[in-house]
């Protein structure tokens, strides 16, 4: 007796393939209160972000921070938005583009947004519709966090949770510490101080978190410090030239410390004149390093006495990022085929 099984051009569709999904936190559609009302909604309900119950958390959120801060928040981007529209969305575009040239027919790489669009599950199921089996997935967080790369699990996991064909799947969690990630950043480093010259110290800023999530297990703040000591040590400076902080604290909680801009007021106040600026955690420019670092704790440092600011720019689409966002998904391109649908055409 002959099994047939699927048919042959059932076998041909679902043949091994792979596709790279990038994915970074998200931009809202244009920079303005209507476009962030619901990108700000989609942001800060999520559990992830805000660990609070919802009794107490959404009074606050639907009561005032989204009756007030969409206008507040589209003034700033309407500060840092290009013709080409959002920075990060152009920038993670073109990166989504390098990376697909550098795997060639390997793999098929697309963008994806936690919060926006293009929206993780819409573009998990483009990979469905064109028979990927077989799915990395690499959120652009260099440091694990709950609220960043937890976060994304969430939504790829509930997006393929509904899919009757589980595909392979490996999601990558965290680069912190990978060799050519602080390569990477060292020579971003040395490229700048050739044009303007060392700095007094270096500040290595991440996006700030509760300090209740440190206290409850998340392993963010330790791999900030692991990041920023590397980084200190591929360059072989003294560790008091480099600065570990956070920035964007809001709300009346503890948050980690030590604060960017407190730090940048009391080194102006200790008599430091030049200080340079690096944001490890961002592999894209986004509102929040242009603005807040670029402009917001320029004006902090000089307004306390500072002379010399400046901030250095994101790995973005250079070459050695993209060649390190390569060397990350590339062992996982040739994983065992075990996942295509069998061939039953010669069974007897």
């Amino acid at each position: 007796m002959e099994y047939r099984g699927q048919d042959q051009n059932m076998h041909q569709k679902y043949r091994p393939s792979t596709g790279v999904l990038l994915t970074n936190l998200g931009t809202p559609a244009a920079p303005t209160a209507a476009a962030l009302r619901p990108y700000l909604k989609e942001f800060l309900s999520d559990p992830r972000v805000i660990e609070l119950p919802k009794w107490k958390w959404w009074p606050i959120l639907h009561g005032i921070i989204l009756r007030v801060r969409p206008a507040k928040s589209a003034k700033l981007y309407q500060s840092v938005w290009t013709p080409e529209g959002s920075p990060l969305l152009q920038i993670s575009l073109a990166q989504a583009k390098t990376l697909g040239a550098l795997l060639g027919d390997t793999a098929t790489v697309k963008l994806a947004m936690r919060y926006g669009q293009p929206a993780i599950g819409n573009v998990l199921r483009e990979f469905q519709d064109q028979g990927i089996n077989r799915i990395v997935v690499l959120p652009l967080y260099p440091q694990y966090a709950g609220a960043t790369t937890g976060s994304t699990f969430d939504a790829v996991v509930q997006e393929i949770g509904t899919w009757r064909w589980i595909p392979q799947l490996h999601f990558l969690n965290s680069y912190h510490d990978h060799p050519l990630y602080i390569h990477a950043l060292a020579d971003s480093i040395r490229t700048h101080i050739k044009q303007h010259g060392e700095p007094e110290r270096l500040l290595l800023s991440y996006h700030g978190m509760p300090q209740r999530y440190l206290d409850g297990g998340d392993p963010y703040y330790c791999f900030c410090q692991k990041t920023s000591r590397l980084v200190q040590e591929n360059l072989g400076w003294e560790k008091a030239r480099c600065i570990t902080s956070f920035q964007s604290q809001f709300g009346r909680e503890q948050w980690i410390k030590p604060d960017t801009s407190g730090t940048l007021q009391k080194l102006a106040a200790e008599g430091i004149k030049k200080v340079a600026l690096i944001c490890p955690g961002f592999s894209a420019d986004c509102l929040e390093t242009i603005e807040e670092i670029g402009v917001e704790n320029k004006a902090v440092f000089i307004g306390a006495g500072g002379e010399s600011y400046h901030y250095i720019p994101a790995l973005n689409n250079e070459k050695s990022h993209m060649d390190l966002i390569a060397a990350l998904v590339r062992p996982f391109l040739t994983a065992s085929d075990s996942s295509a649908i069998p061939d039953y055409s010669h069974a007897r």
